[in-house]
């Protein structure tokens, strides 16, 4: 009788039923990353905004580290809630932007927005799993920074080049918007 329940609970554990602690770590972390993104959104205070974006950031490090990719997560601490959030509220600061209730956006406005969100949230679903529906994480080792690098410098070269051309752009603007002439 025990070999009859030892078996229906493998079966179980291999089919993906179980309630493991990755998946409730995934799940607390994904629902804490939906609520402060939909807060950094809609709050009024730039300020607290940039705030809600570093748990933002950090829950996507998080992912990144029950993924076993331990080396991007760390990078996406350094890099993103280290530097460019940093960046973020250095600009806040000298651009000397609204802090308070902004009365301008009618509620006609705020529909048109949330229609036009939820327009590319449909669209942008509709396409990630069109383009991944069928893939698969390779669990069998974690990667190394050697793989890493090596798939971000040849198959990945033209993003990574794009997202360094876009950061400076932004750098570039936030100095000549916070400069007095």
């Amino acid at each position: 009788m025990s070999t009859l329940a030892a078996l229906a609970d493998m079966d179980r554990l291999t089919s993906g039923e179980a309630l493991v602690a990755q998946n409730v770590a995934f799940a607390v972390m994904a629902i804490t990353m939906i609520v402060s993104a939909l807060r950094m959104v809609t709050t009024r205070n730039v300020v607290h905004a940039a705030l809600y974006l570093v748990v933002v950031l950090s829950g996507v490090a998080g992912i990144f580290i029950l993924l076993g990719a331990e080396f991007v997560g760390v990078t996406q601490v350094m890099v993103y809630i280290g530097a460019i959030v940093v960046l973020f509220l250095f600009g806040i600061m000298l651009t000397k932007g609204s802090f308070g209730d902004d009365d301008g956006v009618s509620g006609e406005r705020r529909l048109m927005a949330g229609l036009v969100g939820l327009l590319v949230f449909g669209v942008m679903t509709a396409a990630l799993v069109d383009s991944f529906a069928d893939a698969e994480l390779d669990r069998s080792a974690p990667s190394t920074t050697a793989e890493i690098a090596d798939s971000i410098f040849s198959a990945y070269i033209v993003p990574f080049e794009a997202v360094s051309v876009l950061l400076l752009a932004a750098l570039i603007g936030a100095i000549v918007v916070a400069r007095r002439d």
